[in-house]
């Protein structure tokens, strides 16, 4: 087991978890802008639970992973965490007034290794994506609104385009530029 530290936390990271990086931190600082202390919030791919762990401090959060590892790993961290696929595992529907999700968006042709898969967002690096995309609106409240943090390297203006089809208002809320990608956090709000 590894410990890394993000602000006041320390995060325990188990062997064959994503240890956060740029990309999990960029989303902590999106979700301490957004996050409101009434809010019914899930995260999607929880991973470690870093995201959680801060949202947990504002307001009620529950993650979920795919991947039993991650599960195991955001418990010692103490999140409220269910292990399935996307929102296959959630029964309520309407129920959240956020969900966040940091995905594996890099562009792949194949997955090689048991690792590859925490970063491994398909050929396009979208497919994970528009599986999350095609059903969030079920399961954000009427004013509810989404996180998403995408990468230039998967198409940031296909994946604008595709949140608009679905009638989502759509605004970048905070990115940063890293050597060869810049990491964005868009927020989609129903209409």
């Amino acid at each position: 087991m590894k410990l890394l530290q993000y602000r006041d936390k320390e995060i325990a990271i188990l062997p064959g978890v994503y240890e956060p990086a740029e990309d999990s931190f960029l989303m902590v600082e999106a979700v301490l802008r957004e996050v409101k202390r009434s809010d019914n919030i899930l995260e999607i791919g929880t991973g470690s639970g870093i995201v959680s762990m801060f949202i947990g401090d504002i307001a009620r959060v529950i993650g979920t992973d795919i991947s039993l590892k991650a599960v195991k790993c955001a418990r010692l961290n103490g999140i409220d965490v269910i292990r399935t696929d996307l929102f296959d595992g959630i029964k309520f529907k309407r129920e959240f007034d956020l969900i966040v999700f940091n995905p594996p968006y890099l562009p792949s042709e194949d997955q090689k290794t048991d690792m590859d898969v925490l970063w491994d967002g398909g050929s396009s690096g979208r497919e994970i994506i528009n599986r999350f995309l095609d059903q969030v609106k079920n399961y954000l409240t009427d004013d509810g609104r989404m996180l998403l943090l995408v990468s230039s390297l998967t198409g940031i203006e296909q994946l604008i385009e595709k949140m608009r089809s679905l009638d989502l208002v759509v605004d970048e809320i905070i990115s940063e530029k890293h050597f060869f990608e810049r990491l964005v956090v868009l927020r989609g709000a129903l209409r």
